[in-house]
C-alpha cells in the first residue's frame, strides 16, 4: 500500500524512531542515505529498509533523484526526515482511511508538530502547519529549489487533510542545530539572491497548485518580506512570531526556539545576503564564483 521515503545523513540517534513509526504501515521502507560515518545504515538494514546512497546536492534534488530511479511499487508514498515520526493515532487514521480514499484523490496533507528540546512548540504560528507527506505514486514531484522546497501533485489533482500528527523532534543538541541553522541560511539566501539576480531557474510550482498553506506563505515572502529593509524584516517578523501569534505562550524553552528560528535566522540570511551584495557588486558571475568558493553550494 505505502512506501516510505527517508533522507539520511548520520542519522543513528533518529533512524530507528522513523523506522518503527512506519513500519507497520508500509510494505518497504527506503533509504537514500548521503555515505553516512555513523551506524545509519546498519540500524535502517537490521529493521528491513533498502538503502541506497548517493552524494547529497540538496533535499530537493536528492528526493526527486528517488522518486525518479527506485522502483517504486506501491499505490502510495509517503515522505519522511530522518528526525522525524508519525504518532500513533495519525498511524491509526492512514492504515484505516488511505484505503478507503476516493480515487480522485491523489494526495494527503499532514500535520506537523515541532518539539524543542523536548517541547511540544505550539504557538507563534507554528501549529498547525500542513505538508503534503502522501501522494499516488508517479502523481507528485519535488520543486527544485535550494531550500523551502515543496512537493507539488499533477495538475488538477485534489488532496485531503488528516487530522493526525507527525513529529519533527531533533534530539542531537543545540551545537548541530545551529550548524544546521547556518546550513539552510546559505541555501535561503540563495533563493533571496535568485528574486533579485535570476541566478538560476526558478520553480514556483507550488503557486499553481491549490496548497493550504505553502502557496500563501511564498506570495508573502517575495512579494513582501523581501522587499523589506534587511535587519529590520528579522526583527519585525520575530515580533510578529512572538507577540501577535502568541509565541510567548511557549516558555522559555519556546523564547529560545523562536529567537533562533525567526529572529537568528532570518538575521543571518541577511547578513549573508549582504556580504555578498558589498563583495561582489551584483556582479552575477562572480556572485556565482563566491557563493561556490565560501558557501559550498555550486549553481
Amino acid at each position: 500500500m505505502l512506501t516510505a521515503i527517508i533522507l539520511t545523513f548520520n542519522e543513528e540517534l533518529h533512524i530507528e524512531r522513523c523506522i518503527r513509526s512506519v513500519i507497520d504501515l508500509a510494505k518497504n521502507v527506503i533509504v537514500i542515505d548521503s555515505f553516512s560515518t555513523d551506524k545509519t545504515v546498519e540500524i535502517a538494514e537490521s529493521l528491513g529498509a533498502y538503502v541506497v546512497q548517493r552524494k547529497f546536492i540538496n533535499q530537493a534534488e536528492q528526493f526527486q533523484w528517488g522518486l525518479d530511479n527506485l522502483e517504486i511499487q506501491t499505490e502510495w508514498i509517503i515522505k519522511l526526515d530522518a528526525d522525524e515520526y508519525i504518532e500513533s493515532d495519525l498511524n491509526t487514521e492512514i492504515a484505516n482511511r488511505l484505503v478507503l480514499l476516493n480515487s480522485e484523490i491523489q494526495g494527503v496533507y499532514l500535520k506537523r508538530k515541532i518539539f524543542f528540546h523536548q517541547k511540544w512548540i505550539r504557538f507563534g504560528g507554528i501549529y498547525p502547519q500542513y505538508f503534503l507527506r502522501i501522494w499516488k505514486t508517479g502523481k507528485g514531484r519535488v520543486e527544485h529549489r535550494w531550500m523551502d522546497e515543496h512537493t507539488v501533485l499533477d495538475s488538477g489533482a485534489k488532496s485531503i487533510i488528516f487530522q493526525g500528527s507527525f513529529v519533527d523532534d531533533n534530539r542531537k543538541g543545540i551545537t548541530f542545530w545551529i550548524n544546521k541553522v547556518n546550513s539552510y541560511a546559505s541555501r535561503e539566501m540563495l533563493e533571496l539572491l535568485n528574486l533579485k539576480y535570476s541566478l538560476y531557474d526558478k520553480d514556483d510550482s507550488i503557486k499553481n497548485f491549490d496548497d493550504p498553506q505553502a502557496k500563501k506563505n511564498r506570495i508573502l515572502k517575495e512579494i513582501l518580506y523581501s522587499r523589506l529593509p534587511i535587519g529590520v524584516r528579522s526583527f519585525g517578523y520575530f515580533v510578529y512570531r512572538y507577540i501577535l501569534c502568541l509565541g510567548f505562550l511557549d516558555g522559555y524553552k519556546g523564547l529560545i526556539f523562536h529567537l533562533f528560528q525567526a529572529f537568528f535566522y532570518r538575521l543571518l540570511v541577511d547578513v549573508k545576503l549582504l556580504e555578498i551584495e558589498m563583495e561582489t557588486k551584483g556582479d552575477r558571475e562572480y556572485m556565482k564564483a563566491y557563493i561556490k568558493k565560501y558557501h559550498g553550494i555550486e549553481l
